[in-house]
């Protein structure tokens, strides 16, 4: 296990990182502002899941066939972002009407939300960037790798869930604000856009 030390400077630094916002935050906060904070946590279970692979291999070496083989990163975020701006056209030119009920404007199976965390997680080159940065300096190579890397890891997959909750929070709280008007169109725009932004900077990072 980690030592009480090394757990003060990694738990605020990780979270620091975590909520600066990035492609996973305005994710979160998208499918907040669009379906709701209930369903939008099944994208957060891929997420942070997605996430946890990423620590993983980071330390293990597989980052390192990443970058012998550039072409395979490239295709699956190619993939992973075209993904993520067809999801975001359907939601662009969806329908004005939204029931005040989110559970009744979803089209997204829980599968398809999961994929869509797991998928932007994985794809994302800022998060193998940053877990082959971080990671290393708070192992110590004289204690048991396996013990500090699951509480690593367990320290990761906290802070990326709270800081998710906190972005799709806001983006509940944005869609109760538009529907008080006529402004559900404005919302789908919104949602839509902010959405295809994402996979947009999935494929080009």
């Amino acid at each position: 296990m980690p030592t009480l030390a090394t757990l003060a400077v990694f738990i605020p630094t990780m979270f620091f990182i975590s909520i600066t916002p990035g492609m996973c935050m305005t994710l979160a906060m998208t499918l907040g502002l669009k379906i709701g904070l209930r369903r939008t946590l099944w994208m957060m279970l891929g997420e942070v899941f997605g996430v946890a692979v990423v620590a993983v291999s980071a330390v293990m070496g597989a980052a390192a066939i990443m970058l012998s083989y550039p072409a395979l990163f490239t295709w699956f975020k190619w993939i992973g972002g075209i993904y993520l701006m067809y999801l975001g056209c359907k939601m662009y030119w969806s329908g004005s009407h939204l029931s005040l009920n989110a559970e009744a404007d979803v089209t997204l199976s829980r599968f398809a939300l999961m994929s869509q965390g797991f998928v932007t997680a994985i794809a994302n080159p800022k998060g193998w960037a940053f877990m082959l940065s971080i990671l290393p300096p708070f192992i110590d190579t004289s204690r048991s790798i396996s013990w500090q890397l699951l509480a690593l890891v367990a320290v990761i997959m906290l802070s990326e869930f709270v800081c998710m909750l906190i972005y799709a929070s806001g983006g509940k709280g944005l869609k109760r604000l538009l529907n008080r008007g006529n402004n559900i169109r404005w919302m789908n725009a919104i949602s839509g856009t902010l959405l295809i932004g994402v996979g947009i900077w999935l494929a080009l990072s």
